[in-house]
């Protein structure tokens, strides 16, 4: 191979591999290490930023309880140990996209069409609070590309809350109970 292929084939594979991490699904959760996670058995939610589609906003409510659920801990509307509100934040984002690439008519000139795409990402949060204190005690973040269809979206946002949680501080056996 000369050297012009050679380049093509690297600034093709750059460009591939920076649009895969654009539109990768990102997780991130963090946590307040001296909360009493173990104590927490009840949540009500409170108000957040509502999604732009209210049936997605009831999924993703829907999604939360499950994840809560699962946690052990039960929606109670008064005097519950954690409130919680979700966030959720879309933008439009911009990328190039490369395609093909090879010698141009005269043999010599590098023949890749780069083109700019628009799309829309989507950032869920999830915080909660500890009733009492009214501090926040644990947050999750999930973000990825936002489809126009809507059981896509469900997907992710189920995957995204599945990878939050499985941070979720774990309560002792016997709280459990």
């Amino acid at each position: 191979m000369n050297t012009r292929t050679v380049r093509a084939a690297l600034f093709a594979a750059l460009v591939a591999a920076s649009a895969a991490t654009a539109l990768a699904q990102k997780v991130n959760t963090d946590s307040d290490p001296s909360a009493p996670f173990s104590s927490y058995r009840t949540y009500a939610w409170t108000v957040g930023t509502p999604s732009p589609n209210p049936l997605g906003d009831q999924r993703i409510h829907d999604a939360v309880d499950r994840q809560l659920a699962a946690k052990g801990l039960t929606k109670r509307s008064d005097n519950p140990d954690l409130v919680v509100a979700t966030h959720v934040l879309t933008h439009e984002e911009k990328q190039l996209i490369a395609n093909g690439f090879g010698y141009g008519w005269y043999g010599g000139g590098f023949g890749t069409t780069v083109t700019e795409q628009t799309y829309v990402q989507g950032t869920l949060v999830v915080d909660l609070y500890d009733a009492k204190t009214k501090k926040m005690v644990w947050r999750g973040t999930g973000t990825d590309t936002a489809s126009d269809k809507a059981d896509k979206n469900t997907k992710k946002v189920n995957k995204a809350l599945a990878k939050m949680f499985e941070r979720y501080p774990a309560r002792p056996a016997a709280a459990n109970n």
